[in-house]
């Protein structure tokens, strides 16, 4: 199984950047799924119904999402679609499913989504949580991604080793900042920190530098405005799984438009 795994897109500028990438990638990778993380692809905070939409039309067949996910207009699509997941690890009665099924012929890829607790809230524990929807899941498919949304990057690596054979990949967003240690754990599991953003190169994590910088000056609060100026970067990485579930690669990917 083929994999394409976008990192959370920003804006209209990441909307635009995988609207006009999007299609080579998938000429060149000829991936069975695309999944991309779109917490953040209306106005910078949050999903629509129109922006996810907008976002399956490109070819995208999952979105996962994260924190900012809980926008009071988003809920009610939210609650009726299989194809837009939240972190899994919320509340019972929270809005939304924390994980997905797809399918394409024969092909079932299991897709869960879970949120990091540090610096982040207190949810329910990613590790138990993952672990459980894993054994679950497996029964289904052994094909299974993780999108695992969390600021500390010692959380994110110690869930990949957690889950390590149980799950196909685990790879980490919310930071917005692609790291460079993808690579397939001891027992199977691909794994990679964060998977990077989508959306203007001049930024701070796709948001306006100038607003970033009073921000952090004066130390008042403010809602950052999306940079939506050229160039554009559009990042992910490229899976490739085998028949048991197991990852025989994984790629960083990473274009500058």
């Amino acid at each position: 199984m083929k994999i394409l795994f976008l990192g959370d897109i920003v804006g209209s500028a990441g909307r635009k950047v995988v609207k006009e990438n999007l299609p080579e990638l998938i000429k060149q990778y000829k991936p069975d799924f695309v999944i991309a993380n779109a917490e953040n692809a209306a106005g910078g905070y949050g999903l629509t119904e129109k922006v996810a939409e907008e976002l399956f039309s490109y070819g995208i067949d999952l979105l996962t999402t994260g924190n900012h996910v809980w926008k009071k207009e988003f809920i009610p699509y939210l609650q009726k679609t299989e194809r837009v997941v939240r972190p899994a690890n919320y509340g019972p009665g929270a809005p939304g499913k924390g994980w997905s099924v797809i399918t394409k012929g024969n092909l079932k890829l299991a897709v869960i989504n879970l949120e990091g607790r540090i610096f982040m809230r207190p949810l329910e524990n990613p590790f138990i949580v993952g672990k459980n929807l894993a054994e679950s899941l497996k029964k289904e498919t052994p094909y299974i991604i993780v999108d695992f949304h969390a600021e500390a990057t010692s959380e994110k690596m110690a869930l990949g080793y957690f889950l390590d054979g149980s799950v196909s990949a685990v790879l980490g967003t919310h930071t917005h900042v692609q790291t460079s240690d993808e690579r397939i754990l001891a027992n199977g599991t691909a794994y990679i920190t964060d998977v990077g953003m989508c959306g203007s190169q001049e930024s701070i994590i796709g948001m306006k530098i100038s607003q970033a910088f009073e921000l952090y000056i004066t130390l008042v609060g403010r809602r950052l405005e999306v940079e939506t100026s050229p160039p554009y970067k559009l990042e992910g990485v490229y899976l490739e799984l085998q028949e048991d579930g197991k990852a025989k690669e994984i790629k960083r990917l990473r274009i500058i438009a």
